[in-house]
């Protein structure tokens, strides 16, 4: 009988240490996927998980990069095929047991602005995510090491790390173009906005007195076209020449409910040997001053059409920009980024290309949208291109082939 009972009682034992073990097993963490985006002073990491995680984040130099190590995590396979502005790949290591840990390259100084754990919502799992800021050499350096960890746990970071081969390491490279019809269960709609119009001419050329107001509308004609022969659905603002409200501007892509959002625009400077095509999407700050004077000049248009609608105080405006929704502005950065380097392989660009302002035509807080300044009607050549039905069509042809390459880059496409 004592026998039975010990026997009975080991084999309980056994069940229950067989129970934790298989039980510890599953709980594990599973690392589905790292996303990247970018935003106006910097990119944000973000990881899918299957639960919650426990982490610890930090920097190290030689060569730059942030280290995330995993408590009890499993990363079978961790790709992405997303460009980044500041980072230049990733790999994954071991620390010990089951602890895992990711190293992202930088390519420049860049410091963790904060870290927080998502739980589950609207059909979207765990979510670890990390924010980085562009910052100088010298304060990089003050932001080294355990000390400066930000971490959801006490324990301390290993310094060790113990290459897999067995995984794959995680790479960045740009994604194939897949034709759209292949990817989308619905058509995608876009809102063309043609600057200007009606009392508001927009620039003015220098040599022909060719109105923008004009150019814009006649690429916004041509872009449309192109754009529903691929499928997609199409708005404009305005097919004619009339004048609209700023603000009235962003409703209309409301309204429509638009996956993306573009206004379109040509330049004036005083230099007319100013040449280039530049790229804008939204930010607190502009990049430089032509960008802030070029944003100030555009937002005061609203004015002409007899109400101020851009007369709010600095605080508002301020407000404003703040509400628009991270997620939107990573969005745009990403069709913006697209939108330069189709561009780049048809006309001739402005260094520092993507450019930063607070335009109020892009502050819908949930339609990405990006402004295309065309190029400079004060410059001779650029104006007699843009006069050109050729040369409309080309660039309608370059941002047609960026709007494909967002809407079926992995990181969008997962969206809808």
């Amino acid at each position: 009988m004592k026998f039975l009972i010990r026997w009975s009682v080991g084999l309980l034992s056994l069940f229950c240490l067989m129970f934790l073990f298989s039980f510890q097993a599953a709980a594990a963490v599973k690392v589905k996927n790292m996303r990247l985006g970018n935003q106006p002073d910097g990119a944000r990491v973000v990881f899918d998980l299957s639960g919650k995680p426990e982490y610890h984040v930090f920097l190290l130099d030689s060569p730059k990069r942030v280290v995330v190590d995993l408590n009890d995590a499993d990363i079978e396979q961790l790709k992405t095929r997303v460009s980044n502005q500041i980072i230049s790949g990733a790999r994954v290591g071991i620390l010990g047991g089951n602890d895992k840990r990711v190293v992202i390259d930088l390519s420049r100084a860049a410091v963790v602005k904060k870290t927080f754990v998502m739980a589950p919502q609207e059909g979207a799992g765990w979510r670890l995510v990390i924010d980085l800021k562009q910052t100088s050499e010298g304060n990089f350096k003050t932001q080294l090491g355990d000390k400066y960890t930000q971490s959801n746990t006490t324990n301390k970071p290993d310094s060790e790390i113990k290459p897999i081969p067995r995984l794959s390491a995680a790479y960045i490279s740009e994604p194939e173009p897949v034709p759209v019809s292949s990817k989308v269960r619905r058509k995608r709609i876009i809102v063309l906005d043609p600057g200007h119009g009606g009392k508001d001419p927009g620039a003015i050329g220098s040599y022909s007195r060719t109105y923008e107001k004009n150019i814009t509308l006649e690429v916004g004609k041509e872009l449309k076209k192109i754009l529903q022969n691929r499928g997609y659905i199409v708005y404009l603002t305005r097919e004619n020449d009339i004048f609209i409200p700023l603000r009235q501007r962003i409703k209309i892509a409301q309204k429509h409910k638009a996956d993306l959002f573009m206004s379109i625009h040509a330049d004036s400077a005083r230099n007319h040997r100013a040449t280039g095509l530049s790229v804008y999407t939204l930010s607190d700050t502009a990049s430089d001053q032509e960008a802030a004077a070029l944003a100030e000049r555009e937002n005061k248009a609203d004015i002409i059409g007899g109400i101020d609608l851009g007369g709010n105080t600095k605080e508002v405006n301020d407000i404003l920009i703040s509400l628009s929704q991270t997620d939107t502005r990573n969005r745009s950065s990403k069709y913006a980024t697209y939108l330069v380097q189709e561009m780049s392989k048809s006309v001739k660009l402005v260094r520092n290309t993507h450019r930063f302002a607070g335009f109020a035509v892009l502050k819908a807080p949930d339609v990405p949208a990006a402004l295309l300044e065309m190029g400079y009607l004060s410059n001779r050549t650029e104006e007699a291109n843009l006069r050109t039905p050729a040369y409309r069509k080309k660039l309608g042809e370059a941002a047609a082939r960026a709007i494909d390459r967002y809407f079926t880059d992995p990181e969008i496409a997962s969206i809808y």
